[in-house]
């Protein structure tokens, strides 16, 4: 269950690396679009301008995303990790804020600023979860001189 837990939680930092790296080609795909005479509106949208396809593959990869957070929570109740509980809901909440931050984004573009920078913390959150689940190393145990013991 610890190697699950660890596991769970790198690939909870990959994915926000996989949906920064959809994010940036969609916005940039766009600017090519538009730098080569296209025009950017809700008609382009919806016939499938480039980076459109990324765009929504951000958004719906958000789903798959809190579904792995969920399934970690309940496996750390399992992998008995010391505070590996504490970590998976730091994980679960970081998302949840930021799935949050990304629908309030659309009702304040200003917003967005803030769902990249969770996007960092909840990366950093994910990362931190899986170093906490590794092996703890084995004790080596020191030899007492007879005359301190």
């Amino acid at each position: 269950m610890r190697t699950a837990y660890r596991v769970l939680a790198f690939a909870i930092a990959a994915m926000v690396a996989i949906q920064a790296g959809a994010i940036g080609y969609a916005v940039f795909a766009q600017f090519n679009w538009i730098e080569e005479g296209g025009t950017f509106d809700k008609a382009a949208f919806d016939t499938g301008a480039p980076g459109t396809g990324a765009f929504m593959f951000h958004a719906l990869f958000a789903g798959a995303l809190l579904l792995t957070s969920l399934v970690m929570l309940i496996i750390s109740f399992f992998a008995k990790i010391p505070h590996g509980v504490r970590w998976a809901v730091f994980v679960l909440i970081a998302t949840i804020v930021q799935i949050a931050l990304g629908v309030l984004s659309h009702l304040l573009a200003a917003i967005g600023a803030l769902h990249g920078a969770a996007a960092l913390v909840l990366f950093g959150v994910a990362v931190m979860a899986a170093m906490r689940a590794r092996k703890p190393a084995p004790a080596v145990e020191e030899a007492v001189p007879a005359e301190v013991a």
